[in-house]
């Protein structure tokens, strides 16, 4: 930050925007589970073919919700990702901010980073501080 406070660099801010995408409810709402049918055919031929069915249709629902959890998995990281960019992205367009100021004076721009980073991380430790407190 230093140096680029010396250089009198800024920050363009090209981050895509996702304002074309519909909100809306494309999750069913939830509600009561249907009642099943008891499924009892006792020992014998029937009750092994009942069991092997039963084993593969548990097994082809078993692996379709692995790939919704997948998907939920994969969404969540774009959201964590998207918000961590965000954060650093604007903390630096506010340091960088201050470019035009420090622009050719090493000495400010020292003092510049040195409080933003402090400041940056003093948060960051602060809430790790309270949570060990409150804990």
């Amino acid at each position: 930050m230093t140096y680029g406070l010396y250089k009198g660099i800024g920050l363009k801010d090209n981050f895509p925007k996702f304002r074309e995408f519909k909100t809306g409810d494309f999750i069913a709402q939830s509600g009561t589970a249907p009642d099943l049918p008891s499924i009892e055919v006792g020992d014998g031929i029937g009750g092994l073919i009942m069991s092997i069915l039963l084993w593969i249709g548990m097994t082809i629902i078993i692996f379709l919700l692995l790939i919704l959890l997948e998907a939920f998995f994969w969404i969540s990281i774009f959201i964590i990702l998207a918000m961590l960019y965000w954060v650093f992205f604007r903390a630096l367009k506010f340091v960088f901010s201050k470019s035009t100021e420090t622009k050719g004076d090493i000495g400010i721009s020292a003092i510049y980073s040195l409080t933003y980073t402090i400041l940056y991380l003093g948060w960051i430790f602060g809430i790790v501080y309270l949570t060990e407190i409150f804990r």
